[in-house]
This record gives C-alpha cells, structure tokens and sequence, in this order.
C-alpha cells in the first residue's frame, strides 16, 4: 500500500475515534473514565491526542469538554450558563458536621477516621460519613499500614465535578477562604461543646444545630 494511502488510513481510524469517544460523552449521564473510553477504542489509538482533539474543537464553543480528575464530560460554557438556567434546584441541608467532615477530608486525604476527630475536637457519627457517601463525594483510599490497619479516605472525581474543580491542586488556599467568607475562625469543639455539657464527651449529632449556619447542598442545574 503507497504511503500516502496509508497516511489516509490512520487519518480515518483517529478521526473515526474522536466521533467514539465524542458520543460516548455526549450519551453517558455521568462523567466518563478514560479507561471505560479506552475501553471502546483499538489498543493503537492515543485516547489523550484524542481527547485534546476534541478539547479544541469546542473551544469557545457553546459546550466544553472539560476533566474532573480521571473523568471527562461535556459542561455548558461558563459564560453562557446564566442564559441557558433552568430553576430546578434540589436542595439538601449540609450539616455543620458533614461540612466540616468534607472540608478536613479534601484537604489532608489520604486521612482516617481517627485523624478526622483528632482535627475536629469531636467523635465522628457514622450519619456524616454516611451522608457523604451517598452524594459520592468520598470514598475509600485503603488501609494505612499502622497498627490496627485503619481505612483512610479522600474524594471523589464527582466532588471535583460537583465544585467544578478541575483537580485537588485547584481547591482554595486559606486566603481565599477567608476572603470568601468561607473560613470559620472558631474552634470546632466550640459549636459543639453546649452538646457534650452533661456528658462530659463531645459527639456529633445528626441533627442540625438551629444556632448554626447551614450550607445548602445545591444539585445540578440543567
């Protein structure tokens, strides 16, 4: 086969890739891994060229391909956002617990349960993880090899899509937080201490405190 007939035939195969992998975003509801695109691609086809392919062809576009951690999903351009909003909001109460909980975990993962309450200044109830858990944002990073082997934990690549973080290297520094608002100069064992007066022992409870502040957890806006 002439080399130029060659050249076209490569041409073909990757263009034919950018089209997969194109639709398999389009038509996943979720974020999708690059092992699940690989996975629909020949073992020849460099699914990062492929991916930056298609990175630039919506540049400046209506919708962008954009990554959260090891995902890729196409997103409404942050600029048109506000025009194309639709109110319909699902809104959940993030207790103070959950938040804080959240914040410690993204900040020092790998980091155990224990590590969590030794920041914290409060046992932890199995109602925050849980509550975590089922938004996926954390999940478990294995066992730390110390006595006892306990599971560590860090987030997930749907917190980062979530908070429209690219990686963890884009959360915000503590000057940021500040500014924002965002940074509670208190203690942790001060919200809870009026909690643990009779008893002596500083728990979370599940139940929101009406004293404190809540953080909406805001779901996604079509």
């Amino acid at each position: 086969m002439p080399a130029e007939a060659r050249q076209g035939s490569l041409d073909i195969d990757f263009d034919h890739a950018v089209r997969i992998v194109e639709a398999l975003i389009f038509a996943s509801a979720e974020p999708v891994s690059v092992d699940g695109l690989k996975e629909k691609l020949p073992a020849a086809i460099d699914i990062r060229k492929v991916l930056a392919t298609l990175q630039e062809h919506y540049r400046g576009r209506g919708v962008q391909l954009v990554q959260a951690g090891g995902h890729w999903a196409f997103r409404t351009a942050p600029d048109l956002a506000e025009r194309l909003k639709v109110e319909t909001v699902e809104t959940r109460r993030l207790s103070r617990a959950a938040i804080e909980t959240l914040s410690i975990i993204a900040y020092h993962q790998p980091v155990t349960r224990a590590e969590i309450e030794e920041i914290r200044g409060v046992a932890l109830s199995k109602g925050t993880m849980d509550t975590l858990l089922e938004a996926g944002w954390i999940r478990p990073r294995g066992r730390r090899p110390s006595p006892g082997r306990p599971l560590t934990w860090g987030t997930t690549d749907r917190f980062l899509d979530h908070f429209g973080l690219e990686s963890l290297k884009d959360l915000p520094g503590i000057e940021e937080l500040k500014a924002a608002g965002l940074l509670d100069a208190r203690p942790a064992i001060a919200a809870y201490g009026a909690r643990a007066r009779d008893s002596g022992e500083l728990v979370d409870t599940d139940e929101p405190d009406p004293a404190d502040d809540q953080l909406d957890m805001l779901g996604d806006e079509e």
